[in-house]
């Protein structure tokens, strides 16, 4: 038997046609354009707000078909009643956020977004807690040649955000871009090898080792600020050297670490071969760099950051394997806030 579907959630038939009709072992639906059911009018924006109706209003139509009902009753499946408050909290926030920032994502795949996909989303996640929209500037690191390349494309940024990656393609940019944030007191967040990055840079542009780098581009250079451990070096197969899952951090007290997890131990989600290398890190941290996340052992170096800042922190670890829509990651819940206070300040306000 067929049943007409009709919501006022959707825009309304212009025509002899309903929004949907339930055909018992289907749904057809009539196709949706991007009016708001509330004004009748065109949504204002482009092509991205104008999908994001489409989709609101498709979905407003299949759950009054109660199209989990079609589901479930075709795959002969109990469906007990489901609290969906916390979601509903959740595309509340989405559809009501009144701010907006711009974050530039430096790295070397940028051309295949879903590269980074994982870090994308957590951003975007971090903005659904802070009430803004978050948007991407796409940042080929091989282009920040210098320090002017760098004002120029940074110009409209509010933060700087270094993710993962393997190889010495584009690492000369990245290290530029993390000058760049550190010169200009932009929020700065370098992930895995954003950290690497982070400590790189201030090797050369703080202890004044213009050489400094990883042992993993120059493997006999003079600074390898980060490097193999000890126990790591010899006839290993190269798998074996890889730090892969699950591990422990030691956060240390009054760290911008301790301020976003709230917590004296954490657990995080690694993968990468590289570490900091401690026979720098005394020196470091006479310099200023602070170490705000260890190892239970004190051996391996987890998160450093620079004090007095906003934000400007990098973790050896992924966060951005743990974020999600209802639960941004701490860190990027911090990272977007301090782009948040530092466009303010550039706005005067």
């Amino acid at each position: 038997m067929k049943k007409i579907i009709a919501t006022t959630n959707a825009p309304a038939a212009i025509g002899p046609y309903s929004q949907a009709i339930d055909c018992g072992s289907f749904l057809v639906t009539s196709g949706q354009v991007p009016f708001d059911p509330k004004t009748g009018e065109f949504v204002p924006g482009g092509i991205q707000e104008q999908t994001r109706q489409v989709f609101r209003n498709i979905k407003a139509i299949v759950e009054a078909a109660g199209l989990t009902n079609v589901v479930a009753r075709q795959l002969h499946l109990q469906t007990p009643p489901t609290d969906l408050t916390e979601w509903k909290g959740v595309v509340s926030r989405i559809a009501t956020r009144s701010k907006t920032c711009t974050i530039a994502l430096v790295g070397k795949y940028v051309k295949l977004h879903d590269a980074y996909l994982s870090v994308m989303e957590s951003l975007y996640h971090a903005g659904f807690e802070n009430d803004s929209q978050v948007d991407i500037k796409w940042v080929e690191s091989e282009d920040l040649i210098d320090q002017d390349a760098c004002k120029e494309v940074f110009a409209d940024v509010d933060g700087i955000i270094v993710p993962g990656g393997f190889g010495d393609r584009g690492i000369e940019g990245m290290i530029q871009a993390a000058q760049y944030a550190r010169e200009n007191q932009i929020p700065y967040f370098g992930i895995c090898l954003g950290m690497q990055i982070m400590v790189m840079e201030f090797a050369r542009g703080v202890l004044g080792y213009a050489d400094a780098n990883s042992s993993e581009f120059t493997p006999d250079g003079a600074h390898n600020v980060i490097a193999l451990m000890a126990d790591q070096q010899g006839n290993i197969p190269k798998g074996g050297t890889m730090r892969l899952g699950k591990y422990p951090c030691t956060v240390l007290p009054g760290t911008k670490m301790a301020e976003c997890y709230g917590q004296s131990e954490i657990w995080e989600r690694h993968r990468h071969r590289y570490e900091f290398n401690n026979d720098y890190r005394q020196e470091m941290q006479d310099a200023g760099l602070v170490i705000s996340g260890t190892s239970p052992d004190g051996r391996l170096v987890e998160t450093v950051e620079l004090p007095g800042r906003d934000f400007h922190l990098g973790a050896q670890f992924h966060p951005e394997f743990k974020s999600r829509p209802n639960r941004a990651h701490p860190l990027f819940k911090g990272f977007i806030a301090a782009a948040l206070k530092f466009k303010k300040g550039k706005m005067g306000h």
